[in-house]
C-alpha cells in the first residue's frame, strides 16, 4: 500500500512538472487557434465586401476567393500552433507533405472536386445566375465553391452540387446566348385551309414585338399527323423573353384560329368493324 502511495506521488509530482513546463504552450496554442478561426472568417468576409466595391468584379469569383483566403489563413494558424510546441518549420513542412499525400489518398473525391472547381473557374462554362442543366440536374447557380457548387431549382429548391459532378457532365446553358429559337407546333384539323392557318400564325409572331426581325419568324408544314395536319412555328427572341412570349403565343394561336374557324382537333381514331361469317351487320 505504501509502495502505492509513493507511485501515486511521483506520478503526480511528473504531471504537475508536465503541467508547469507545457500548459502556457497549450494555452497559447489554444488561443492562437481561436485568433485564427475568427481571422480567417473575419477577413472573409471582409474580402466578399472588398470585391463588392471593385467594378465590373465577375460575382462567380467573389465566394472562391473568399474561400482561397480562408483556408490560407487557417493554414498559416496550423503551422503557428505546431511552432508553439517547438516543432521546426522544416519539421512541420514535411510532416504537412506526409499529411497531405496519405490525406489525397483518403478524399481523392474531395481533391477532384477541388481541381474541377479550379477548372470550372477557369474555362467558365458557366457563370453565377446562368441556368444550366447538366445530366439531370438543373438550376439558376449561385455560386461556386472550393468543394461545391450552390444552385436553385425552377421550382426554389437548394441544390449543393460537387464540382467533379458538374465538370464530368456534359451541361446545357440556357443563359449563354444572349437569343434563342423557339418553334411551336400546332396541330389543325385535315379538312381546315393550310394556307389560312400558316397566315394567321406567321402574323402573330410578326406582331408581337419581343420576336426577333432578324432571323425572320417563319411557319411550315411539319407533319401529317394521326388526327391533325402540324404547323409549326419558328422564331427567335431574347433569353429573357422566351417563357412569357412562348405562353403568350400558345394561348394567342389558339384564340385566333377558333376566331377563324380553324380546329384544333383532338387526338381521334377511326375504328372499322368487319364480321367474319354469319348475316351481315346492318
Amino acid at each position: 500500500m505504501q509502495n502505492i502511495d509513493v507511485n501515486f506521488s511521483a506520478l503526480a509530482e511528473e504531471v504537475y512538472g508536465l503541467i508547469l513546463v507545457y500548459g502556457l504552450d497549450i494555452l497559447g496554442a489554444f488561443f492562437i487557434l481561436f485568433v485564427g478561426w475568427r481571422a480567417a472568417g473575419m477577413v472573409e468576409r471582409a474580402t466578399a465586401r472588398a470585391l463588392d466595391r471593385v467594378p465590373r468584379m465577375d460575382e462567380t469569383l467573389k465566394p472562391f476567393l473568399g474561400s482561397l483566403v480562408r483556408y490560407g489563413i487557417l493554414s498559416v494558424t496550423l503551422v503557428a500552433v505546431l511552432s508553439q510546441f517547438g516543432v521546426e518549420t522544416t519539421s512541420i513542412i514535411a510532416v504537412l507533405g506526409a499529411a497531405g499525400l496519405a490525406i489525397g489518398l483518403a478524399l481523392q473525391g474531395t481533391l477532384r472536386n477541388i481541381s474541377a472547381g479550379v477548372m470550372l473557374l477557369f474555362l467558365r462554362p458557366f457563370k453565377v445566375g446562368d441556368f444550366i442543366d447538366t445530366g439531370g440536374i438543373s438550376g439558376t447557380v449561385n455560386s461556386i465553391g472550393l468543394f461545391t457548387s450552390e444552385m436553385t431549382t425552377g421550382n426554389g429548391l437548394y441544390l449543393s452540387v460537387p464540382n467533379n459532378q458538374l465538370w464530368n457532365t456534359a451541361i446545357t446553358n440556357y443563359s449563354r446566348s444572349p437569343t434563342r429559337r423557339v418553334d411551336i407546333v400546332v396541330g389543325i384539323g385535315y379538312d381546315d385551309d393550310i394556307e389560312q392557318g400558316l397566315a394567321i400564325l406567321l402574323a402573330l409572331m410578326q406582331a408581337d414585338p419581343r420576336t426577333l426581325k432578324d432571323p425572320a419568324p417563319e411557319t411550315a408544314v411539319v407533319a401529317l399527323g394521326p388526327s391533325s395536319v402540324d404547323l409549326n412555328m419558328r422564331y427567335w427572341c431574347n433569353s429573357s423573353e422566351l417563357r412569357g412570349l412562348q405562353f403568350d403565343l400558345h394561348k394567342a394561336a389558339k384564340k385566333a384560329l377558333n376566331q377563324a374557324g380553324i380546329s384544333i382537333p383532338y387526338p381521334q381514331q377511326d375504328v372499322h368493324m368487319h364480321k367474319v361469317g354469319g348475316p351481315p351487320l346492318d
